[in-house]
């Protein structure tokens, strides 16, 4: 019982941390990739536990200097992943529209 009990209790905190630390690093991906820091804020929270570790390296390689949300999904538009864009561009239209809570 000892065996199985502790890999269950690693593994379940291990999934815990993760979405933290995803948000993290997916806020750090879009303010590298010129979004300001609230909308960064507000679509890292939403965008986080939908994306899986390859598309989070493919945002984290879009680094450029200020850009707007339309910008910034266009050039999301431009990886050609359909799941990546359709989570991107939800998150922005909630965030830019005030509709995230996280927004307000």
């Amino acid at each position: 019982m000892k065996r199985i009990l502790i890999p269950v209790l690693v593994l379940s905190l291990a999934a815990c941390s993760t979405g933290k630390l995803g948000e993290g690093r997916v806020r750090s991906a879009l303010m590298d990739a010129g979004l300001d820091q609230a909308n960064a804020s507000c679509m890292a929270e939403r965008m986080s536990d939908r994306l899986s570790l390859g598309q989070l390296k493919r945002l984290e390689a879009l680094k450029t200097e200020k850009r707007s949300l339309y910008d910034y999904v266009a050039a999301v538009k431009r990886l050609s992943d359909s799941e990546l864009l359709q989570v991107t561009s939800s998150a922005a239209a909630l965030c830019m529209t005030g509709f995230a809570k996280e927004k307000r």
